[in-house]
């Protein structure tokens, strides 16, 4: 698995619960800072930084246009991020078929 070389690795960018919903937000839709802002009680400042973490992870694009600078998904990196969570499937596989055969054990039993 080869991991980022910038700042901020995806693992660091994604860490925080404000930089989730802004990658939640920017999913959607590219957005300017101001409309991004409405969406949080934290300030254009805190915003901004959040942005430029997930901006050196490579998880957000951003581009001028006007005196506005709008912002965009990235989502190429989280595929590290799912090649990471993939080794853990096998667990939820196995319990998965755990609560199978205790559901269906147990109904025989009714």
């Amino acid at each position: 698995m080869q991991y980022s070389e910038s700042k901020h690795d995806v693992f660091q960018a994604i860490a925080d619960p404000t930089r989730r919903r802004l990658l939640q937000l920017l999913s959607e839709k590219e957005m300017s800072i101001a409309s991004i802002t409405k969406c949080f009680s934290i300030s254009r400042t805190a915003i901004n930084k959040h942005l430029k973490v997930l901006s050196d992870a490579g998880l957000v694009t951003s581009k001028r246009i006007g005196r506005e600078t709008r912002y965009r998904l990235k989502p190429e990196p989280l595929t590290e991020l799912k090649q990471w969570l993939s080794i853990f499937d096998k667990y939820w596989t196995s319990k998965l078929l755990d609560l199978k055969e205790y559901i269906e054990s147990n109904d025989e039993k009714l």
